[in-house]
Formats: C-alpha cells, structure tokens, sequence
C-alpha cells in the first residue's frame, strides 16, 4: 500500500528543540572569536564582559535600575534553587505547579527544605490553578511558562501590588518572548539557553529591593551551600552583582550570549523578540484551525505559550489507543519527520501527555515553522495509515 507524499519544502533550520534552543539566524564560531578565552574571569576584561551581559539584559528587558542581576551557577535551576534556600521559611509559601518543572519546586519545597506552612496548587497538563486563591501576603513561588505543557500566564494581575510576601518566578522559557510585570515579581530567573539560543550551565537571577531586604533581615535555619550564598556579613554581597561570580563561567559561553543580545537589540530588541515569538504561534494557530486531529494541549487560548507550543493529537484513532501505544505513535510521528531532516526534536516532553512539542522562541524563523507543519500532517497520516493497515 502506498502511503502519503511526504512535503517537498523542508525548513532551513529543522531545529526546534525546547532547550538548548536554535542559535539565532545567521550564527557561526566566528562570533566567538573575541571571547576572553584563557584568562581569569575575575581579570578585567573578562569580568567586564560578564558585567556586560548584566547591563544588556537589564536594558533589554527593561528590569528597573534598582533591581540587582547576577550570573550563577548551574543554570535556571541554579538560580531559583539559590533563591528557595536563601528566603523561604520566614513566612508561609503558596506555590503552584501546572507541569514539570513547577512539580520539582514543590518537591524542594515540600521534601528538601520541608517547610509545614505551606500551600500547594497544582492543576493538570493544559490547564492554570485558580490565581484568585493564591495569598500575595505570604510568598508565591511559581512558573511564568510551563515549558512541558505549553501554558503560561497570562499577566501579572493577579499579584497584588502592595503584597507582604515575596514571588518567586522561574521565567526561564518567557523571558525575552513574554512582556514580564518587574515590579510583580521580587526574584527572576532564567537560563541563557532558551530564547536567545545560548548555552548551558549559566543562570539569571533578578532581585528586587524587597528580595534584597530580606536576605539582610533574615536567615534560614538550614545550612546553605557555598553556591546559594549572596549575603557576607548580613549584607548583600554587591560584588556578585557586577560581574564577580560565585564560580568560574565559561566565557565562551558569555561571548555567546553577549552575540544574542546584540542580535536581539539588533532586531528591535524586546519588542522584536515578542513579535517573532508571536508570529511563530500564530503560524501555528492557524494551522492548527484548519486540522481535526490535533489541537493545543493549552485549553485556553490566553494562556497558551508563544515558546513551548505543545500539541495533543485528538483524533479518534489515536486517543482510543491506551496509554503506551498513545505514546508510541505520537514518538513514530517526531520520528519520522527527524528522518527526513524537516525537524528535530519535536516529541512532547517525557512526563506530559504523548503528543508534539515545538520551540517557537525568536530565534525561530517564523518560514521555517510554516515549513515544519505539512511534515507533521504527513508524518500523522503516515503513522495513522500504518496502524490501521497493521
């Protein structure tokens, strides 16, 4: 039996993993060429560069001139984890979970640090706990953008301006594609390897004055690990905010990122990074609008990312198989669109629902996600075919 064509127009960049994510249009080795490569990080010119990540970031972002930013060890996690041991337990924590990654701060939360006043919201894949519950008078931990399920919020209005507590938010998979409140949130943290395309092992993290104040005025009962300390001396350890790092980075990596930031000022900074964020979900909309069997795993259209687009297969072939066979099949379709070289790494995420996954942070051009998209409907029909025939 013969099966589907396959499409003729394959994007230019098949790469649409969720992390590390493609490298901006245009990137080679040559853009690491001025990279302060053997020599102490702590020297001049080094330091420096890191400190220019710091101030290009701020400027971009438009993070406020009092905040404080730092570049930390061991990536986004590094950095949220930093924040949990440093200024939990001074009060009572809501945190709310709605994917993975928001599942592995409850886990620190609940079975790390163990702290009994605390209040867990969880929701399914696809779906946002109820913001109205969440108690802004204690701290709030959470997930700008469920990278595993595709769902974000959709604003910062449900956090009250004038709150007692601190939010914690890892916007690792927002930031530089989502227009994020400053003065909602009191810690920030992201990793280079998202939006802009840059490499491991490297953590944002952003603090507010009232983040600030409380690393002066207060001190966990647990013991803290040489790279969660910010404080010396009960004050603010200041020189870790201008460009002296706990450990050594990799200043090839900072040469990267220094190179996409530049390309996003480049490209009308913000503003362009959200654009070509947006229109890559658009181009999925759309497609999506026009096909039976497959939808958003996001049920509402507000809070559906513009990055971490996850999809569900809702066919009536494929949601009657169980559980395992969903998955299978859902991994022969990313499989066979790899195969072909039209795009890499699409599956959905280990623990989500078996379904696909596409990056459509900016430094995905959006002609390449319109070309990924007659690859799946080939790829499915495909697989659907086989099954039947089987």
């Amino acid at each position: 039996m013969t099966g589907p064509t396959p499409p003729q127009t394959r994007p230019a960049d098949p790469r649409f993993s969720s992390g590390p994510c493609a490298k901006r249009p245009g990137w080679s080795l040559s853009a690491l060429e001025d990279a302060a490569v053997g020599r102490s990080h702590r020297a001049k010119g080094a330091k420096g560069k890191i400190n220019e990540v710091i101030e290009r970031s701020r400027k971009l972002l438009g993070i406020p001139d009092d905040y404080r930013i730092a570049v930390v060890p061991a990536s986004d996690t590094g950095a949220y984890e930093m924040a949990m041991w440093s200024m939990l337990g001074q009060r009572g924590v809501d945190i709310l979970a709605w994917e993975s990654f928001g599942a592995g701060w409850v886990t620190d939360l609940v079975k790390q640090l163990k702290l009994e006043d605390r209040r867990v919201m969880e929701a399914d894949y696809g779906e946002l706990p109820e913001l109205s519950q969440v108690d802004c008078d204690r701290d709030v931990l959470f997930t700008w953008n469920g990278t595993t399920s595709g769902v974000c919020v959709p604003d910062g209005d449900w956090i009250d301006a004038d709150r007692d507590g601190l939010t914690l938010c890892d916007a690792t998979s927002a930031v530089f594609a989502m227009d994020l409140p400053w003065d909602k949130l009191d810690v920030t943290t992201w990793s280079w390897q998202k939006v802009l395309g840059g490499e491991a092992q490297h953590g944002m993290l952003v603090l507010s004055p009232r983040a600030v104040e409380r690393l002066e005025s207060y001190t966990p009962p647990w013991p803290l690990p040489k790279l969660f300390r910010m404080t010396k001396g009960g004050k603010l350890n200041e020189d870790l905010f201008k460009g002296s790092t706990i450990n050594t980075p990799s200043m090839l990596a900072v040469e990267d990122h220094l190179d996409a930031l530049k390309w996003a000022e480049q490209i009308g900074g913000l503003n362009g990074l959200i654009e070509r964020s947006q229109q890559n979900l658009k181009t999925v909309a759309d497609w999506v609008d026009g096909r039976d069997w497959v939808d958003f795993l996001a049920a509402d259209p507000t809070t559906r990312s513009c990055t971490s687009i996850c999809l569900k297969i809702v066919d009536p072939w494929f949601t009657n198989l169980d559980g395992e066979a969903r998955a299978t099949a859902a991994k022969r379709v990313s499989a066979l669109v790899e195969e072909h070289g039209a795009g890499l790494d699409l599956s959905s995420y280990r623990d989500a629902p078996a379904g696909l996954r596409l990056w459509g942070g900016a430094t995905v051009e959006p002609s390449d996600m319109a070309a990924v998209l007659p690859w799946l409907d080939w790829a499915f029909e495909t697989v659907k075919s086989e099954r039947m025939a089987a």
